[in-house]
């Protein structure tokens, strides 16, 4: 996989538009790399499918058996149908380039046109790590995980993981446990949740994180979705840490992957007669992982034992004493302040009433700080 490329920068987008990029990911024969090389030459998706066939064939990258698909495309219905769900569910349609996707993962060549999103956290957040490691954890495992989360916890990153049995289970669970974002990563489309067992985690994440995936509804966790899975939780991370893997699987493949983007990777160690540990002893005996042992380890790696842990007018005491709809404007608040209304009500799942009479009990509450232009602030304690 190639590390990375510009960014497409586009402008905000009606509906038309974003049925038109979503028609762009079912076109067959085009993946991420060609729409992204589609749109540097015509700019918007709906020039795409007006192109006529020799223009599209003269396109490097793309051919003759590509411009026929995309000339051929008829698949409206599905497109509407997407857009429907979405809609009645919610969903935000993350377009990239555009705002709210991503910003690490978008400077990666391969990274998913479109990812829909269910969720109240905004997945730009000045530190993210991803953990990764095996479904089946040892009690050093397990111990790994929560030590980590735990130390990470004053720095307030956003955690991510695959919500899978295992690592990623326990690495959601510690850190909603810590009160900290946590996104799942899903190898499935948003109108099923898989492994079913994590139904009630994958619902408690919405309120406290969020569901991510660049597959549509009805697409079925099938084997060959989870690698591509992998490839959104290593680029969207600073760092990818993987506690216990064996000699094959994803949490490996994870690793290859943010080593091509180059994302930085740690792991921990094991004994030498750990099979559970043997991924993890050959990243680091091969140089494609950092050893560490601790959450410190990664703090000092990362270097941020130099930076102020959470903001005063973040800490989990004040976050606490709030409802979930005012924690939620706060920290969106606080991750876009200056903020205008019109982008929270663009970037929350609540209604605009709703938010104006939240911003002003905050305000009476000396929450938040009203900017000239009605802008909003945290108020400094």
């Amino acid at each position: 996989m190639e590390a990375c490329c510009p960014a497409i920068i586009l402008l905000p987008m009606n509906e038309a538009q974003l049925l038109h990029h979503l028609a762009l990911t079912m076109v067959p024969q085009i993946g991420d790399v060609q729409i992204g090389i589609l749109l540097q030459h015509f700019e918007e998706p709906a020039a795409v499918f007006r192109a006529g066939r020799k223009a599209l064939e003269s396109i490097p990258g793309i051919g003759s058996v590509r411009a026929s698909a995309i000339r051929n495309f008829s698949s409206r219905q599905r497109v509407e149908k997407e857009l429907a769900f979405v809609q009645d569910n919610k969903i935000e349609v993350l377009v990239k380039g555009h705002e709210g996707y991503p910003p690490k993962l978008e400077h990666c060549s391969d990274a998913p046109h479109v990812l829909f999103y269910k969720g109240t956290v905004p997945l730009k957040k000045q530190r993210i790590i991803s953990i990764v490691g095996t479904r089946s954890p040892t009690p050093y495992g397990k111990d790994r995980v929560a030590e980590l989360i735990s130390a990470l916890a004053l720095y307030d990153p956003l955690v991510v993981s695959g919500l899978a049995y295992g690592i990623d289970t326990l690495a959601h669970k510690e850190a909603m446990k810590h009160d900290l974002a946590t996104i799942g990563v899903l190898g499935h489309g948003l109108d099923k949740i898989y492994p079913h067992a994590n139904r009630g985690l994958a619902a408690d994440m919405v309120q406290h994180g969020g569901l991510l995936t660049e597959f549509m509804q009805g697409t079925k966790p099938e084997k060959q979705n989870f690698p591509r899975r992998n490839r959104i939780v290593a680029g969207m991370a600073d760092a990818v840490i993987v506690v216990e893997s064996g000699t094959k699987g994803g949490s490996l493949i994870t690793a290859d992957i943010a080593n091509s983007y180059n994302r930085d990777v740690l792991a921990y160690p094991g004994r030498a007669t750990d099979f559970s540990s043997m991924g993890c002893n050959r990243l680091i005996g091969s140089n494609k992982a950092n050893l560490m042992t601790c959450g410190q380890d990664l703090i000092e790696f990362m270097n941020w034992q130099g930076c102020s842990p959470q903001t005063p007018s973040l800490q989990k005491d004040l976050l606490s004493e709030l409802n979930e709809e005012e924690r939620q404007i706060i920290l969106l608040i606080a991750e876009h302040e200056p903020c205008a209304i019109d982008l929270l009500t663009g970037i929350s799942s609540l209604k605009p009433s709703t938010i104006s009479s939240l911003l002003l009990l905050l305000e009476m509450k000396g929450l938040v700080t009203v900017l000239p232009g009605k802008l909003y602030s945290v108020a400094p304690l």
